[in-house]
């Protein structure tokens, strides 16, 4: 099994009433291929001039993430920006991270959550999430023991270079979830893979 290579984001910075995230960048090796929760770069990176400071206090942060179309069961981490204001990534394989300096799940706003396809050792915690369709549900469970469930509204395969930052991190009038892994072709050459895999979702 080949190093995961998830790129997020990194075009224009969204206007400044959305969130900004930067694109991701390794800090890990697996077999001599820098991979980081398996995020790399997909274009030129640029500094953001704000990020939100943190989710809002009323919700609570999510700890878990289930799927039951795709058997996914996953424990929470909570993933900022690196020094660069690049986003922080899972070094786990087997658990997925959520951008805790943006929205929450529940709260209104786009909450992204983000994890490996795979890795030399075998599939990542998302390898499945090609696999779902719109209309399956999506669970979040918080650190107060509330549940949030959203709806899957559409999967997207989509090139690197044209990651939908406005789509992804722009603001919405309602709660919605992102979760974002990689997709595509694995180019051998660069050890990354093509494109991104993104599941867009609202709450129900």
């Amino acid at each position: 099994m080949v190093a995961s290579s998830l790129s997020l984001v990194q075009a224009q910075p969204p206007p400044a009433s959305a969130p900004t995230v930067l694109v991701q960048r390794s800090s890990s090796s697996v077999a001599g291929t820098a991979v980081a929760g398996g995020l790399h770069a997909a274009v030129g990176a640029r500094r953001a001039p704000t990020t939100r400071a943190a989710a809002s206090d009323a919700v609570a942060a999510p700890v878990s993430l289930r799927v039951p179309g795709i058997g996914l069961d996953t424990a929470l981490l909570r993933v900022g920006l690196n020094a660069d204001r690049s986003l922080e990534v899972p070094d786990s394989f087997s658990i997925a991270g959520w951008f805790e300096r943006g929205t929450a799940p529940g709260e209104v706003g786009p909450a992204v959550i983000v994890g490996h396809y795979d890795s030399v050792d075998g599939p990542g915690v998302f390898s499945g999430l090609d696999q779902l369709l719109p209309g399956e549900p999506v669970h979040v469970r918080r650190a107060d023991g509330s549940r949030v469930s959203f709806v899957v509204d559409r999967i997207e395969q989509v090139g690197k270079d044209d990651f939908p930052t406005s789509e992804v991190y722009g603001p919405v009038d309602r709660p919605e979830l992102r979760l974002i892994t990689c997709g595509g072709v694995f180019d051998r050459g660069t050890r990354h893979y093509r494109d991104n895999t993104i599941v867009f979702a609202h709450l129900v």
